[in-house]
């Protein structure tokens, strides 16, 4: 099985507070850990978006750096979009 280095921008609604953030931040870490080898959680913290998203002017930017197999990187996009209080998600194979 081919194993690749990816790297996932999250970003996460602040409107619900920092617990709720935290949980989708952890939630997302044991899934990384789940389906493959998390490397590294950089926490960039709450931001002003370039533009906004669902009126919501901030965001908490986490970007996982992990490897995986080719097929979780596409399974883990589409927990992204249908999990409440992820504003965005972009994964990037190195």
């Amino acid at each position: 099985m081919a194993v690749n280095s990816y790297e996932t921008m999250l970003i996460f609604s602040v409107a619900n507070g920092e617990e709720a953030t935290q949980t989708l931040v952890e939630k997302f870490k044991a899934l990384v850990e789940e389906n493959g080898t998390l490397e590294s959680i950089d926490a960039w913290g709450e931001r002003k978006l370039a533009y906004p998203i669902n009126d919501e002017p901030n965001g908490y930017y986490a970007l996982y750096n992990y490897t995986s197999g080719p097929e979780f990187p596409a399974e883990l996009e589409r927990i992204a979009k249908i999990t409440e209080g992820v504003l965005r998600c972009l994964v990037v194979r190195k």
